[in-house]
């Protein structure tokens, strides 16, 4: 996918930017049209789009603990409360003549840019856990801040005449700051789209690229033209794609709040449920049924192949596509009776064929209800073994998936590592040694020496998924209509 994905935000900057170029070098298109009413008509709209998803995401962000979502809420609250200043400061409705309609214009755009940053930011950031002191309370003294501002400005509007925004080398430097800070917003939000695959994520992206567009469009135009009209409806277009996105997100969730939490979340556990499908839900969950065990392997295995894929710098749509594989790779032992599956002896020779079926057999389900080819190669290849003596397909080194041969690692890791029923655990040290005496003959060794570098670096990697998913916890939130997990 790469950047390609960017193209559309792309078009929503270029086309409309040559829209207003060609409107304001055309002088029988690029009239003056006063109309103080009208302007403060869609101000208002605009500032009432902005107030329902301030409020949507606010009251979300409060049940989610998550500061990154306040930022979200405060970058649409700070739109919709400075743009109704600047409408009711429209020269000739209330006021005369004045500098601050021009000012608070320019001041919503930068503000809302600023919080969208913000919200944009690694949850690790030192900003971020800066305001995540005071999450509690960010939200409504701004609100009130906000309002008091407008108070202020409304019955002393000659102070905008102290705040230049909009005039001068003040007004083209915030332009190039504005430009910059959603420039980053829209490729950091991007980098999590490709993994995620959010609609409110591509949402963002679209209204921070109109937002670029309408300070392009205020800095270059002219007020009263035609031209500069277009700027009001930029804005409303980044409200309506911002609604659109909420909306989606909550039709594909069922909960602003869980969606707004997984949009931000850097819980490996909240990662995977977040972006697996309906129809791998389904799937898990047949898997639980039929046992438990192969449920919570499956879910280590997963929590294990991510952190060894970004260690190995993998791209987010490969990242996203080991999640959907990996979360199912074992599915076809549904097909396996218990008695083989948890037999505690050796297996006989036909028991053992039976069990080496279950990737085939996985893959022909999976084949069948829609799933990509690099899910279908980690279903069907976890199996094979670097030197070729693996199974089904007898594949060797390279010509076997890397995806594949990363979940291989992660597979044979929790295996090991997993009480069962006929043996105890072993220590993460027993099962390193193992890894390492077979890379080369059974893995490849280039996933097992990154499996070895982060588990150095941090022992959380294993520590945390043996920890968490067990089979006597469950995990609210993975299943339709169900609260289990594993």
């Amino acid at each position: 996918m790469g950047f390609r994905g960017l193209i559309g935000p792309a078009l929503a900057i270029i086309i409309p930017y040559l829209l207003f170029e060609y409107v304001r070098s055309n002088a029988t298109l690029d009239i003056l049209y006063e109309g103080p009413t009208g302007h403060f008509y869609i101000v208002t709209t605009v500032a009432f789009f902005a107030t329902l998803i301030a409020g949507a995401v606010g009251m979300a962000g409060s049940r989610s603990r998550n500061i990154q979502v306040s930022f979200l809420a405060l970058a649409f609250l700070s739109l919709a409360e400075i743009f109704v200043v600047h409408g009711l400061a429209t020269p000739n409705l209330i006021l005369h003549q004045n500098h601050l309609s021009g000012m608070a214009s320019q001041l919503s755009i930068f503000m809302a840019t600023l919080w969208l940053w913000f919200s944009s930011l690694p949850s690790d950031h030192r900003l971020v856990s800066y305001f995540s002191r005071w999450q509690r309370y960010i939200v409504p003294v701004w609100a009130i801040g906000l309002g008091v501002f407008g108070i202020i400005g409304m019955i002393n509007p000659h102070l905008a005449d102290f705040v230049p925004l909009n005039r001068g080398p003040m007004k083209g430097a915030i332009t190039v700051l504005i430009i910059f800070l959603n420039g980053i917003t829209i490729y950091r939000f991007y980098q999590s789209y490709r993994y995620s695959r959010f609609p409110l994520q591509n949402a963002i992206l679209y209204s921070a690229a109109f937002f670029i567009v309408a300070q392009l469009i205020i800095y270059q135009g002219e007020v009263w033209r035609i031209s500069w009209w277009m700027y009001h409806f930029m804005l409303l277009l980044s409200m309506l794609a911002m609604l659109r996105g909420l909306i989606q997100q909550y039709v594909a969730s069922k909960s602003l709040t869980f969606a707004l939490k997984a949009l931000f979340t850097t819980d490996p556990i909240e990662r995977i449920k977040s972006s697996v499908s309906p129809s791998v839900k389904a799937l898990i969950l047949a898997t639980e049924t039929k046992d438990r065990y192969t449920a919570g392997h499956n879910f280590r295995v997963t929590m294990y192949a991510l952190k060894l894929a970004e260690e190995m710098e993998l791209p987010p749509e490969q990242l996203r596509a080991l999640a959907q594989g990996a979360i199912v790779h074992d599915v076809g032992k549904i097909y396996i009776s218990d008695n083989i599956l948890n037999k505690p002896g050796r297996l006989s020779e036909e028991e053992r064929l039976t069990i080496q079926m279950h990737p085939v057999k996985g893959y022909d389900m999976c084949r069948n209800i829609g799933f990509m080819k690099d899910e279908l190669d980690i279903i069907r290849s976890h199996h094979e073994k670097w030197d070729g003596t693996g199974y089904p397909d007898q594949l060797k080194g390279e010509d076997i998936p890397l995806l594949a041969r990363i979940v291989a690692v992660a597979d044979v890791y929790d295996a090991v590592t997993s009480n069962r029923s006929y043996r105890e655990a072993w220590t993460h040290e027993r099962a390193m040694q193992m890894l390492n005496e077979q890379k080369g003959s059974h893995f490849d060794p280039k996933c097992v020496e990154a499996w070895e570098r982060i588990c150095e670096r941090d022992p959380q990697v294993y520590q945390y998924p043996a920890t968490m998913i067990t089979e006597e916890k469950s995990f609210p939130g993975l299943y339709p209509g169900t609260t289990k997990i594993s």
